[in-house]
């Protein structure tokens, strides 16, 4: 009985090519009293990898959170994975705007305390006892009342690429930091404010209106489904969005527009900017704002330090991690101080500038194409990507197609090669081939060939 993945992401974003099926990207959450939440989610597990369901999702004895890729074939079954449970039934979706295939490629399922970490410990504290959800045409409505106060339940790298004009952004790293800020900050206003609150997709501002209540806050409101529900409404109901910007979003995506505004700036030269990313620097992972010039130039990389790093051999690199945690237990979110531009609790409602027009190249990009071989390694002064041959064999003039997490999806016309070291025009599997690449491959990349 399979509990747990078995393919890569790698090779799962392969499989997902092949079939050629397009995927739903949503999330759901349910507050409940779950009695066995390893059991809970060992039976989810084999129910959605049946259904090829994938996501970061996480259980515990108050309830599941959940960000999933389902395929758009399997949506129903999928929802009636979830009516086996009585408090799931009926269950609100919420389904992304923007659609990604890659948006998730492994199914991760975690036992954890909380769902939300709250870090609160009062045994009184009912969190079922919610404030009163307010759809999109409603939340509108409540913000024109000069007597609301709106608060961002979200940290400070999900606020500074968009929000709600003239909300309270609380400059933190964590939810469970924002609640006592805001309750001291706003504990004059009990009685007399609505007090209005909005997060991503509605768990954080469902937890914090239960709280507030508990707190003596006696009008308390939330945005019902959170950003992604009501980017849907607003466009479905042709109304005025009073959010400004991009909604981050914790999946391959890092983010989905929902107007064309920029409000943030690259974190490296200042320019209007709002695409997150994180630094190329396998020990490091920095989560940053960084524009396109930015990114050619530091090679995905958030500092200089990090960049030469990535220049060492592959052996070094993995020497000088040894014995050292990674990723965001090392940096804090867009805190480094090799980064100049950040305004984090300095956040404007003025934009910056207006998004341009254009398909991101971090996009997929849906073509017919064959896989032919994966990336061994870049040579960075001379720009060159070397690749092992696996499958059919590749000819001057063919249009290929590069791949990965980080590279994004990069077309290419085949205009010199070199063949195990002498120029040739035809490879062959099991050959090492190199030729110029314009931009920095990784050795997650893989080599596509376009048939169509």
């Amino acid at each position: 009985m399979q509990l747990y993945n078995t393919l890569s992401a790698e090779e799962r974003a392969e499989l997902i090519d092949q079939a050629g099926k397009q995927r739903l990207t949503l999330s759901f959450y349910a507050y409940a009293k779950i009695e066995d939440p390893q059991q809970f989610r060992n039976e989810l597990f084999i129910a959605w990898n049946a259904l090829d369901a994938l996501g970061r999702i996480y259980v515990a004895h108050e309830g599941i959170n959940a960000q999933m890729s389902v395929p758009a074939e399997n949506f129903e079954a999928f929802r009636d994975t979830l009516e086996v449970y009585d408090f799931m039934k009926g269950i609100r979706l919420n389904v992304a705007v923007e659609h990604d295939d890659h948006s998730f490629l492994k199914l991760t399922i975690k036992v954890r305390h909380k769902i939300v970490a709250d870090g609160l410990n009062d045994d009184t504290f009912d969190v079922t006892n919610k404030g009163i959800h307010l759809k999109a045409k409603e939340f509108n409505q409540i913000l024109e009342d000069p007597n609301t106060i709106v608060v961002d339940f979200r940290n400070h790298y999900e606020s500074e690429v968009g929000h709600f004009k003239g909300a309270i952004t609380p400059d933190v790293e964590t939810f469970r930091e924002s609640l006592p800020i805001i309750n001291e900050q706003l504990k004059d206003f009990k009685e007399d404010k609505n007090l209005v609150m909005y997060c991503t997709g509605g768990i954080r501002c469902e937890k914090a209106s239960a709280y507030f209540k508990h707190q003596g806050f006696k009008n308390v409101y939330q945005l019902e489904g959170g950003i992604i529900q009501y980017a849907k409404q607003i466009k479905e109901e042709g109304l005025e969005s009073k959010f400004i910007g991009k909604n981050f979003v914790f999946d391959n995506r890092l983010g989905e527009r929902i107007t064309d505004d920029i409000v943030s700036q690259c974190h490296q030269c200042g320019k209007p900017c709002d695409n997150h990313t994180n630094c190329a620097n396998d020990g490091c992972h920095l989560l940053f704002i960084q524009c396109d010039d930015c990114m050619a130039l530091m090679e995905n990389c958030c500092s200089s330090e990090c960049l030469e790093t990535t220049h060492l051999p592959l052996a070094e690199q993995v020497k000088l991690r040894r014995g050292k945690q990674v990723g965001n237990k090392i940096f804090r979110k867009g805190r480094s101080e090799n980064l100049r531009f950040k305004h984090s609790g300095d956040l404007s409602d003025q934009p910056l500038a207006k998004a341009p027009i254009t398909k991101d190249i971090r996009q997929k990009i849906k073509v017919k194409k064959v896989l032919i071989g994966k990336a061994e390694h870049y040579y960075t002064k001379a720009g060159v990507g070397l690749f092992i041959m696996e499958n059919q064999e590749l000819t001057l003039g063919d249009k290929i197609l590069i791949s990965g997490p980080t590279t994004g999806n990069q077309e290419l016309i085949l205009e010199k090669m070199m063949v195990n070291g002498k120029e040739n025009k035809v490879a062959l599997p099991g050959d090492k081939v190199t030729f110029e690449v314009p931009f920095r491959i990784r050795l997650s990349d893989k080599l596509f060939k376009i048939i169509s």
